[in-house]
């Protein structure tokens, strides 16, 4: 799997229609409508997601690895 940081994941997450509702700290929580979940995706810099947090948002946005 491509690794990729939050800021990446957060842009993609935005094109598949989660909205940011609020930054705590390095914290971006993001909201969907019709959806009860948040994704809240750690942006630090540039940094790489770990690979465990990587694939659990994945599913939940949902985007696949080719998307990547």
């Amino acid at each position: 799997m491509k690794a990729v940081s939050g800021k990446h994941l957060a842009k993609l997450a935005e094109e598949k229609g989660w909205r940011l509702a609020r930054i705590n700290g390095s914290h971006h929580i993001f909201t969907c409508e019709g959806r009860i979940e948040r994704l809240v995706i750690p942006v630090h810099g540039n940094q790489t997601l770990k690979t465990g947090l990587q694939r659990a948002l994945m599913k939940l946005v949902p985007v696949t690895e080719e998307e990547l």
